[in-house]
């Protein structure tokens, strides 16, 4: 039977086997698990069936079981309002929120023995942005096929009746999933016209599932690629970040280039494509940066890093701006972490990342140099401990950033390059055991000081901390006679003494 066909069959086998025609035997088992391990499905479909609505299983629940990759998450939708969705999910659901209710979307958590299920249930809808609006509108729809036309890709167009189990297929999603292509329900540009933000969620799809966006997708993507400027920053900013923590993030982010959508989201990606100088002295800036973001994903250890994935990134963005072509037919990018980190907070701040997240993205661009001033070990004990206080939480992410940082083809030299951070590593490891570098500070705390000097807070405070800290990372741990005695030749120096 054609996949067309079973589209529209309905299924009339007991609610214990699901059997969808034109569905392959992995694909049948994995509508078989969702069913299995998500008794919620019928339950809720049960209270909208008395009610005297429809519900159905729709979109990315669909198609990651179908994919095997189901989590506890599932979408739901409707032809209920959405005051219709919140009175027969109270008293049902575990939690319900409402926040989204004004796009017709209603929340809830349902705890069972398998575990807890987070729902969203959404009324049939369609939606279209105005062209002076970064909001769209929404309208309600009637039908589960008005509803799927609206929706993004073909195989996020999929749906399952409940609790009647009928597959809905009207735009062919089940072939474009088998054939790993994404492809828009209407055209694509009747699709991002409505909703711009779906050319970003393209990029997106192509890495968290490995996928091709069809010809016609990419080709307006690239001639849409300006009307993403209507989309908030938040929605921008969300999209991105689902990119980067994907399983091939390089994929995605080639998209957003190749289709000048970086260019108005993330413009300091592509300026990264640097004109080759006459004698090809230099790297090409943006190949390398990617390569650095694969090589600090593969030595994530405890999974997707959105700070690491986010500084590997952009570790280099303040390159074009420092370039400089010498005297010596050499290139220079001097100051260029510095620069990159001022760079990296401006991007950042725009996108509205929190101010957490910002710095530590930026710090860590603004020290992924330091580590090549170790030269052959010369670095002193001191030099050391400057290094880890000023990484501090970020040591480690840094630690995988210089390393990532290596991509030179020439195995000696990234050989000897890997036993140098090595040496230096063994370093940190060991004035860590002896000296607390962690939680490195001076012998006397602020109120020790104000006690010994007989001051009260202000700044002369503040500046006599700063001493003895200067003086901890210069000289290591002190004795708290030691410090007695050099705060007091510091303050005898001082105007205020």
């Amino acid at each position: 039977m054609s996949t067309a066909n079973a589209s529209s069959a309905n299924h009339s086998s007991s609610a214990d086997r699901v059997a969808l025609p034109g569905l392959t035997e992995a694909q049948t088992l994995g509508l078989q698990e969702l069913l299995r391990v998500s008794p919620v499905a019928d339950e809720i479909a049960r209270r909208f069936q008395e009610a005297g609505h429809r519900l159905s299983l729709v979109g990315g629940s669909v198609r990651d079981a179908l994919l095997g990759r189901l989590g506890n998450d599932l979408d739901f939708t409707t032809d209920a309002r959405p005051q219709q969705i919140l009175k027969l999910v109270k008293g049902w659901a575990d939690a319900v929120w409402d926040v989204g209710i004004a796009f017709g979307t209603v929340g809830a958590r349902k705890d069972t023995a398998e575990g807890s299920f987070l729902i969203e249930i959404t009324t049939y809808r369609s939606e279209a942005y105005d062209r002076s609006s970064r909001k769209p509108e929404v309208s309600y729809g009637d039908s589960i096929e008005q509803d799927l036309v609206r929706r993004d890709f073909t195989v996020n167009a999929m749906a399952v009746d409940l609790p009647g189990r009928r597959f809905v297929d009207p735009h062919r999603g089940l072939d474009d999933l088998e054939a790993r292509v994404l492809r828009t329900p209407a055209t694509p540009e009747e699709s991002f016209s409505d909703d711009p933000l779906r050319m970003m969620r393209a990029a997106r799809f192509a890495a968290q599932l490995d996928f091709e966006p069809a010809p016609e997708v990419v080709a307006a993507m690239t001639a849409m690629a300006e009307r993403i400027t209507i989309v908030s920053a938040e929605r921008v900013q969300a999209e991105l970040n689902k990119l980067l923590l994907a399983e091939h993030p390089v994929k995605g982010l080639r998209l957003l280039v190749d289709t000048g959508l970086a260019d108005h989201v993330l413009p300091e990606l592509p300026a990264l494509r640097l004109e080759s100088d006459e004698h090809h002295r230099h790297k090409d800036v943006y190949e390398h940066s990617l390569t650095v973001l694969e090589q600090a994903i593969a030595l994530e250890t405890e999974g997707p890093d959105l700070v690491l994935r986010l500084a590997a990134l952009l570790h280099d963005i303040g390159k074009p701006r420092t370039r400089r072509f010498e005297s010596d037919g050499r290139v220079s990018f001097h100051h260029h972490e510095v620069v990159g980190a001022k760079m990296t907070r401006k991007r950042m701040r725009e996108l509205k990342y929190s101010n957490e997240l910002v710095n530590e993205v930026a710090k860590l661009v603004e020290l992924h140099l330091r580590f090549h001033g170790y030269g052959g070990g010369e670095w002193t004990d001191s030099a050391v401990r400057r290094y880890v206080t000023d990484a501090g939480p970020l040591l480690s992410r840094l630690h995988k950033l210089t390393r990532s940082d290596c991509t030179t083809r020439n195995k000696r030299k990234a050989a000897a390059l890997a036993r140098t951070y090595d040496s230096l590593e063994e370093r940190i490891t060991a004035l860590q055991e002896q000296e607390e570098l962690d939680a490195i500070r001076p012998a006397l705390d602020g109120n020790e000081i104000m006690e010994l000097l007989g001051l009260r807070p202000g700044p002369a405070v503040g500046r006599a901390y700063k001493h003895l800290l200067e003086l901890r990372l210069e000289h290591g741990p002190m004795a708290h006679e030691e410090a007695v005695a050099a705060l007091r030749a510091w303050w005898a120096e001082q105007p205020e003494a």
